[in-house]
C-alpha cells in the first residue's frame, strides 16, 4: 500500500522538526561555556553503563549484534550530526528515494533522537552545577533534578518500538534487495550514513529473526533492565543509587 501524499508531507515535517530541535540544542550547548563537554560526559557515562548492563549479551550469543547495534546507534556517545543532516535532506525526498516501509522508521528515529538530545542537554546543564562530585553522584543528582519520568519512559518505549519496526522490516518481501539496490543512489545523494543505519538495522534483526522468538526475548530484556534502572534512579535511596551506578561503571568509591 502506498503512503498518501499528506502522510509523506507529515513525515517530512516531523523529521525536519526533530532535526531542528537537535540543531538548536547543539547551538545552545556551543554558546554556553563547558556545556558541550558536559553533555558529552553524560553521553559517555550512559554508554558505559549500557555496555556493562548488557555485557552478557554483547559477549556472545544470538543477541550480540543487536546489543551492539543498540549501543552504537541508539545509546551511544558518537556524533550523529552527519546522520541528522541527511535526515533533513531525506525529509523532502522520501517518496523519490526510499520505499514506504522505511518512512515510519526514519520518522521514529528522528523523533527518538530529538527526545534523547533534550534529556541529555538538560542533564548536561545540571552536570555543570555539581562539578566537585564524582561522576556517579553527579549523574544521579542531575537525573533526579531533571525529572521528566514520563519522557524517560517514552524514550524507552520508543527504543523498543524502533526494534520492533526494524524487525517488521525484515519481513517485508524484497526489501533487503531493494536496500542493496538503493546503496549507490543513496550515497550519490549524500545519504550514506542513513543508508548504513538502515542496512545495519535490517541485517541485525534479520539475523535474530532466524531464531523463533529471539527478537521479542531481546526487547523484553531491554525493557526489564532499563525499567529497573529508571525506577532505581528515581526511587532508590540516593546513596544506594550512586553506589549501584558506580559499581555498574566499575568504579571504586
Amino acid at each position: 500500500m502506498e503512503t498518501a501524499p499528506n502522510t509523506r508531507r507529515n513525515a517530512a515535517e516531523s523529521i525536519r522538526s526533530a532535526v531542528a530541535q537537535v540543531t538548536a540544542l547543539r547551538e545552545a550547548a556551543h554558546a554556553q561555556p563547558g556545556l558541550d563537554a558536559a553533555v558529552l560526559e553524560v553521553k559517555r557515562l550512559q554508554a558505559r553503563r549500557f555496555s556493562v548492563t548488557y555485557a552478557d549479551l554483547m559477549a556472545s550469543g544470538p543477541y550480540q549484534a543487536a546489543a551492539r547495534f543498540f549501543l552504537e546507534e541508539l545509546y551511544g556517545d558518537k556524533n550523529y550530526a552527519e546522520r541528522d543532516a541527511q535526515f533533513s535532506r531525506i525529509a523532502g525526498a522520501l517518496q523519490k528515494l526510499f520505499p514506504d516501509h522505511v518512512v515510519g522508521t526514519a520518522v521514529a528515529l528522528a523523533e527518538l533522537h530529538a527526545l534523547t538530545e533534550q534529556l541529555d542537554h538538560a542533564m548536561g546543564q545540571l552536570w555543570l552545577d555539581t562539578a566537585p562530585l564524582e561522576p556517579a553522584a553527579r549523574y544521579v543528582r542531575a537525573w533526579r533534578a531533571v525529572g521528566r519520568r514520563a519522557d524517560r519512559e517514552q524514550q524507552l518505549s520508543s527504543v523498543v518500538a524502533m526494534g520492533r519496526e526494524l524487525d517488521r522490516l525484515t519481513r517485508a518481501p524484497g526489501l533487503r534487495m531493494m536496500l542493496k539496490m538503493m546503496r549507490a543512489p543513496a550515497n550519490a545523494a549524500g545519504m550514506g550514513s542513513l543508508q548504513r543505519f538502515l542496512e545495519s538495522g535490517f541485517d541485525t534483526f534479520a539475523g535474530m529473526a532466524k531464531q523463533k522468538g529471539a527478537t521479542e526475548t531481546f526487547l523484553a530484556m531491554i525493557v526489564e533492565r532499563e525499567t529497573q534502572w529508571i525506577g532505581q534512579l528515581f526511587e532508590a535511596d540516593a546513596v544506594a543509587c550512586e553506589t549501584a551506578l558506580r559499581q555498574s561503571l566499575g568504579q571504586a568509591r
